[in-house]
């Protein structure tokens, strides 16, 4: 816990930057009626009947400080999905930088491992030398900002039916837009202090 602390206490750097790395489920539905369209002094109204289309996954990078995030939209989340995604974090949005600390959680597919599964060693061997990874407790995910992005884009984004992963994601683009344009940053408060205080049952009792 310490660690990923820690890391969110340093100053921004350009050529060390901190990723927070997340994914979440996104279930597909379509109306099976078409709305009635909002009139004046009444709200769209949506039939309670609907259609499932499956399911999918929505990974999110976010860079709290510089206020820079990217979405993409995947059928699963599997270890060739994590792999793929991290050489895109490579290789497209921070190429020049010396390490990225990326912060994520203990799911099995969020290893180095992965990369090797994906690639060949030479290239996940590469990706792995610029990939520094900060991983948050076990049922403590709550230390990884990323949650809180894909709570604001829950709230802003995905309160109704979206029918189609083209749908969702073309959603997720204007959503994260519309975010980076604006540079919304999330300012984090809690310290090592804190942690030390308000979680020291979490702490080994020194006899």
């Amino acid at each position: 816990m310490e660690d990923v602390l820690d890391l969110y206490a340093e100053p921004y750097k350009s050529w060390q930057p901190v990723v927070c790395f997340d994914e979440r489920p996104c279930q597909l539905v379509a109306d099976t009626r078409e709305p009635l369209p909002r009139q004046p002094g009444r709200a769209r109204r949506v039939d309670y009947e609907y259609e499932r289309h499956g399911m999918c996954n929505a990974f999110v990078l976010l860079q709290p400080l510089a206020g820079w995030r990217e979405m993409k939209v995947t059928e699963r989340r599997t270890k060739q999905d994590f792999a793929l995604v991290m050489r895109e974090l490579v290789d497209v949005y921070f190429p020049h930088a010396e390490k990225i600390r990326v912060v994520l959680d203990n799911l099995n597919t969020h290893t180095p491992a992965s990369l090797y599964a994906a690639f060949p060693p030479e290239e996940a061997r590469r990706l792995v030398h610029k990939l520094d990874f900060h991983y948050t407790p076990k049922h403590a995910s709550w230390l990884n900002m990323a949650e809180i992005e894909f709570s604001i884009m829950v709230r802003q984004c995905l309160k109704r039916r979206i029918p189609t992963q083209t749908t969702l994601t073309a959603e997720l683009a204007a959503y994260t837009a519309t975010r980076n344009a604006t540079k919304s940053t999330i300012r984090w408060l809690f310290d090592v202090q804190q942690a030390r205080t308000k979680l020291s049952r979490l702490y080994p009792q020194l006899s």
